[in-house]
Protein backbone atom coordinates (compact mmCIF):
# COMPACT_ATOMS: atom_id res chain seq x y z
CA UNK A 1 0.00 0.00 0.00
CA UNK A 2 1.34 3.26 -0.94
CA UNK A 3 1.10 5.92 1.54
CA UNK A 4 2.26 9.91 1.41
CA UNK A 5 6.41 8.75 2.06
CA UNK A 6 5.95 6.31 -1.07
CA UNK A 7 4.15 9.19 -3.01
CA UNK A 8 7.21 11.80 -2.09
CA UNK A 9 10.04 8.93 -3.09
CA UNK A 10 8.22 9.16 -6.37
CA UNK A 11 9.16 12.22 -6.94
CA UNK A 12 11.79 14.21 -8.69
CA UNK A 13 12.72 17.29 -6.62
CA UNK A 14 14.85 19.73 -8.00
CA UNK A 15 17.70 20.97 -6.03
CA UNK A 16 16.09 23.49 -3.79
CA UNK A 17 13.49 20.39 -2.83
CA UNK A 18 10.80 21.85 -4.87
CA UNK A 19 8.25 20.42 -7.93
CA UNK A 20 6.48 22.07 -10.09
CA UNK A 21 2.42 21.70 -9.78
CA UNK A 22 -0.27 22.11 -12.49
CA UNK A 23 -3.58 22.89 -11.20
CA UNK A 24 -6.43 22.31 -13.42
CA UNK A 25 -9.85 22.63 -12.93
CA UNK A 26 -11.20 18.99 -12.75
CA UNK A 27 -14.46 18.76 -15.01
CA UNK A 28 -13.21 21.02 -17.35
CA UNK A 29 -9.84 20.75 -18.16
CA UNK A 30 -9.05 24.33 -17.52
CA UNK A 31 -5.48 25.15 -16.66
CA UNK A 32 -5.70 27.58 -13.58
CA UNK A 33 -2.12 27.82 -12.74
CA UNK A 34 1.05 27.06 -11.93
CA UNK A 35 3.06 26.89 -8.55
CA UNK A 36 5.66 25.18 -6.33
CA UNK A 37 5.07 22.15 -4.14
CA UNK A 38 8.05 20.75 -1.81
CA UNK A 39 7.58 17.43 0.24
CA UNK A 40 5.63 19.30 3.64
CA UNK A 41 3.12 21.06 1.19
CA UNK A 42 2.45 17.62 -0.69
CA UNK A 43 2.26 15.45 2.21
CA UNK A 44 -0.30 18.55 3.75
CA UNK A 45 -2.12 18.49 0.69
CA UNK A 46 -2.84 14.46 0.43
CA UNK A 47 -3.79 14.10 4.17
CA UNK A 48 -6.01 17.38 4.32
CA UNK A 49 -7.62 17.79 0.72
CA UNK A 50 -6.93 21.17 0.39
CA UNK A 51 -4.16 22.05 -1.50
CA UNK A 52 -1.29 23.35 -0.35
CA UNK A 53 1.72 24.72 -2.35
CA UNK A 54 5.59 26.53 -1.66
CA UNK A 55 5.99 29.83 -1.91
CA UNK A 56 8.64 30.90 -3.21
CA UNK A 57 8.55 34.71 -2.20
CA UNK A 58 7.77 34.15 1.12
CA UNK A 59 9.94 31.11 2.00
CA UNK A 60 7.02 29.26 3.47
CA UNK A 61 4.10 26.95 2.91
CA UNK A 62 1.09 28.91 1.56
CA UNK A 63 -2.35 27.27 2.09
CA UNK A 64 -4.33 28.08 -1.40
CA UNK A 65 -6.98 30.14 -0.75
CA UNK A 66 -5.65 31.14 2.91
CA UNK A 67 -5.70 34.84 2.33
CA UNK A 68 -8.28 35.00 -0.70
CA UNK A 69 -11.16 32.63 0.38
CA UNK A 70 -10.57 30.94 -2.94
CA UNK A 71 -10.39 27.99 -2.54
CA UNK A 72 -8.73 24.54 -4.24
CA UNK A 73 -9.68 21.33 -3.00
CA UNK A 74 -7.83 17.93 -5.11
CA UNK A 75 -9.66 15.37 -6.54
CA UNK A 76 -6.63 13.69 -7.99
CA UNK A 77 -2.57 14.16 -7.99
CA UNK A 78 -1.08 12.59 -11.31
CA UNK A 79 2.99 12.31 -11.54
CA UNK A 80 4.35 12.64 -14.93
CA UNK A 81 6.55 10.19 -16.30
CA UNK A 82 9.88 11.90 -15.21
CA UNK A 83 8.65 12.47 -11.65
CA UNK A 84 9.77 15.94 -12.17
CA UNK A 85 6.05 17.69 -12.75
CA UNK A 86 2.45 17.61 -11.28
CA UNK A 87 -0.74 17.53 -11.95
CA UNK A 88 -2.95 18.66 -9.23
CA UNK A 89 -6.64 17.73 -10.74
CA UNK A 90 -8.62 20.31 -8.30
CA UNK A 91 -11.75 21.77 -7.87
CA UNK A 92 -11.59 25.45 -7.74
CA UNK A 93 -13.93 27.65 -5.67
CA UNK A 94 -13.98 31.50 -7.47
CA UNK A 95 -10.45 32.95 -9.14
CA UNK A 96 -7.23 30.93 -9.18
CA UNK A 97 -5.23 34.16 -10.12
CA UNK A 98 -4.07 36.78 -7.93
CA UNK A 99 -5.08 39.40 -10.46
CA UNK A 100 -8.83 38.39 -9.67
CA UNK A 101 -9.13 36.13 -12.97
CA UNK A 102 -10.26 32.84 -13.07
CA UNK A 103 -6.60 31.24 -14.42
CA UNK A 104 -3.25 32.87 -14.56
CA UNK A 105 -3.09 32.28 -18.32
CA UNK A 106 -5.03 34.91 -19.16
CA UNK A 107 -2.50 36.45 -21.74
CA UNK A 108 -1.86 34.68 -25.35
CA UNK A 109 0.15 35.68 -28.28
CA UNK A 110 -2.34 36.68 -31.15
CA UNK A 111 -0.70 37.77 -34.40
CA UNK A 112 2.65 38.00 -32.92
CA UNK A 113 1.24 40.62 -30.18
CA UNK A 114 0.49 40.21 -26.34
CA UNK A 115 -3.77 39.81 -25.98
CA UNK A 116 -5.52 39.38 -22.67
CA UNK A 117 -7.97 37.11 -23.50
CA UNK A 118 -9.67 37.01 -19.70
CA UNK A 119 -10.83 40.13 -17.51
CA UNK A 120 -10.45 39.87 -14.07
CA UNK A 121 -13.88 38.78 -12.31
CA UNK A 122 -12.83 40.17 -9.12
CA UNK A 123 -10.71 43.29 -7.78
CA UNK A 124 -7.19 42.01 -6.06
CA UNK A 125 -8.50 44.66 -2.83
CA UNK A 126 -11.63 42.69 -3.09
CA UNK A 127 -9.57 39.78 -2.69
CA UNK A 128 -7.20 39.79 -0.52
CA UNK A 129 -9.53 42.25 1.98
CA UNK A 130 -7.81 45.99 0.95
CA UNK A 131 -10.92 47.26 0.35
CA UNK A 132 -14.49 47.40 2.13
CA UNK A 133 -17.33 45.63 -0.51
CA UNK A 134 -19.94 48.22 0.99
Amino acid sequence: MNGPQDIIRAIAFNADGLVAAIAQQHDTGEVLMLAWMNADSIEETLRTGRVCYFSRSRNKLWRKGETSGQLQTLVDLRIDCDGDALLLLVNQEGVACHTGRRSCFYTAVRNGQLTEIASPLTSPDMLYNRLDPG
